[in-house]
């Protein structure tokens, strides 16, 4: 595991983008996996200034979305299909038949999670897979738990997760209570992970990610495991690894 320290967030951003890019012109074909909420905003925004320049090409790009809420159609405004449209897909020549988003409005909620764990398989399994990461350290939808839960699966939504949620929806009332999540293990499988923090109100999450115990209390500790994983921090985010280990800057390798 390697952490990189941004200034900021436009910083975190250009960063991330880099390595987005990277993999997206050495394989132009591979497997993206995607997330939604406010820290990849600004990646997204800067491939898409790449592609408008000419310098990249999504045309045989396939993505895979780590998760969406139980009960939003894709045309909610709320949906991580909406999301994803509006902030990446809309803006470069992926071809929509190459995204795949879970359903959330499948009948068979399990059945939906066999589904979407068969995409990912039939598509070789994902090359890089970018995350953000939760206060309590939830990636995807996978919250603090007594076990790592392995496939794509249907979660309860902590409190915690639906009031950092809620300022995206009229009230908390709005916020749904269950979402489809890939695994621990799908996103353990994926060739390359690259996480992204920003703000003080992840500090905690990930220091304890990056340096405490390997528990499914702390979802995203599991990195530590894989072979190929990149952290990448802002200054705030980065507090308490500062003040709690000997790195000042630059890089750190866990």
């Amino acid at each position: 595991m390697k952490i990189y320290a941004a200034k900021d967030y436009s910083d975190l951003s250009r960063k991330a983008a880099n390595l987005i890019s990277a993999q997206i012109i050495m394989k132009p074909d591979a497997v993206l996996g995607l997330a939604t909420g406010s820290t990849p905003v600004g990646a997204y925004k800067q491939l898409i200034a790449w592609y408008e320049e000419g310098d990249l090409d999504f045309s045989r790009i396939r993505s895979v979305n780590l998760d969406e809420y139980k009960g939003l159609s894709g045309e909610h405004d709320q949906s991580y299909r909406y999301f994803m449209n509006h902030n990446l897909f809309n803006h470069v020549n992926i071809r929509k038949e190459d995204t795949n988003v879970p359903n959330g409005l499948a009948e068979d909620a399990e059945a939906e999670c066999v589904r979407y764990n068969g995409v990912i398989a039939a598509m070789g399994g994902i090359d890089l897979q970018l995350l953000g990461i939760g206060g309590n350290g939830h990636i995807g939808f996978n919250e603090p738990s007594s076990v790592f839960e392995k496939g794509t699966h249907v979660v309860t939504l902590t409190e915690e997760t639906r009031q950092s949620n809620a300022r995206f929806f009229a009230s908390i009332d709005e916020v749904p209570t269950h979402a489809l999540t890939m695994g621990v293990g799908n996103i353990m499988s994926a060739r390359k992970i690259l996480l992204l923090a920003s703000g003080e109100a992840k500090a905690k999450a990930v220091y304890d990610s990056c340096f405490g115990s390997v528990t499914p209390n702390v979802p995203a500790s599991v990195l530590q495991l894989h072979s190929d994983v990149v952290v990448i921090a802002d200054e705030a985010a980065l507090t308490l690894v500062r003040e709690k280990t000997d790195w000042k800057d630059g890089i750190y390798e866990v």
